[in-house]
């Protein structure tokens, strides 16, 4: 039977499982809590990738026996062998008696098979708690385990009248510090991010993660889409592999010589398929889920936007408007390409977020196609 208190340490544990942003992936977050006579006693979360499960942690930080108690946590406990031992059979060795599950685990390895597990040794088992919020937080997971493909976040900082720099190029900045400090955030969290080579012919970016000096965060793997191997060799992008990664991705009509010199410097470069003579970002996105990149933080231009979106990668869009009005026929807008011709064609967005960041706006939606 469910009570308040089901719900009240599930809260606990999801807000646990969200300490292992940045550090995860491709595993899901996973917050786990021990409950003994009203009393917690143990929690813990998945804190970095190829260590110890949130349940795992749990039982590591238990003040006393966890014999009879109930355990909350977010996602189905796995039942197979992988970089560490089965958490469902743990679950039962420790003699846990009731175990409240968030989300059931799709992973093929798991999927249902930990919680039969559980309930095969008498042990009581519930599901479905905060599923909403749980599928939320681990939505790139979730796209990853089934579908073997990136989560696309699109991410552009835009005027109120839809521009993302003036006439002259100028795009220092659209947004306000705060704003682009939570974009820092989500590169931490996602596992790379995609810029096209104009961005890097025109910012020279470096594109790693800076947070505030008491967090510690990961840079993400950095992508390039540049079909003909236009980018300058003295790109900050190519000539810091120790503070990241690079991948260039090119077409067949990239220069062999400039291929080698790219990769002469530490980086990779990825021969895509084209089309329309630009790189097939369906198959780019395909060869990235293969290598294990889960996440993908598109930062591109209005070239790229565009593309992405009429190639139906994208996932989810974080706009954020400032409250500046620049004008200008001229002036790039954060999607450009071709465009729609009939307004029934627009691509929508669902379940829509909004926050105040200072006095900017971030306008969050999922893509529908």
């Amino acid at each position: 039977m469910r009570t308040d208190q089901d719900y009240k340490y599930m809260h606990l544990a999801y807000n646990l499982a969200k300490k292992g942003c940045g550090g995860v992936n491709p595993n899901p977050l996973v917050g786990a809590v021990i409950v003994k006579d009203d009393i917690i006693i143990g929690e813990g979360y998945h804190e970095i990738f190829g260590g110890p499960h949130a349940e795992v942690n749990a039982f590591r930080s238990a003040k006393e026996s966890v014999e009879g108690a109930t355990m909350y946590v977010t996602l189905e406990p796995c039942s197979h062998y992988g970089k560490t031992p089965p958490c469902a059979q743990a679950i039962v060795d420790n003699k846990i008696a009731r175990v409240v599950i968030g989300i059931l685990d799709p992973n093929p390895l798991v999927s249902g098979r930990g919680a039969k597990l559980l309930k095969e040794h008498g042990i009581e088992v519930e599901s479905d708690f905060l599923s909403a919020e749980l599928t939320q937080l681990n939505r790139v997971f979730l796209k990853f385990i089934q579908n073997k493909k990136p989560y696309v976040v699109m991410k552009t900082a835009m005027t109120l009248d839809g521009k993302i720099a003036s006439r002259t190029g100028d795009s220092r900045w659209v947004s306000n510090e705060q704003s682009r400090a939570r974009v820092h955030e989500l590169r931490n969290e996602l596992m790379s991010i995609m810029v096209g080579v104009n961005t890097v012919i025109a910012d020279d970016p470096i594109l790693t993660t800076r947070l505030e000096e008491n967090k510690k965060g990961r840079n993400p793997i950095r992508i390039v889409v540049d079909s003909k191997a236009r980018i300058p060799l003295e790109s900050k992008i190519l000539n810091t592999t120790t503070e990241a990664k690079t991948i260039v991705a090119v077409t067949a009509a990239a220069d062999q010589s400039k291929i080698d010199q790219i990769e002469g410097l530490g980086n990779e470069v990825l021969v895509v398929g084209d089309k329309a003579g630009r790189v097939d970002l369906n198959q780019l996105v395909s060869i990235l889920g293969e290598k294990g990149i889960d996440g993908i933080l598109l930062e591109g231009g209005a070239t790229l936007n565009y593309a992405a979106l009429e190639s139906k990668i994208v996932d989810e869009v974080h706009a954020y408007i400032a409250p500046k009005i620049i004008g200008g026929s001229e002036a790039k807008t954060a999607v450009g390409g071709k465009g729609i011709e009939k307004m029934n064609d627009a691509v929508n967005l669902q379940n829509i977020r909004f926050e105040n960041i200072a006095d900017d706006l971030l306008v969050i939606g999922d893509v529908v196609y």
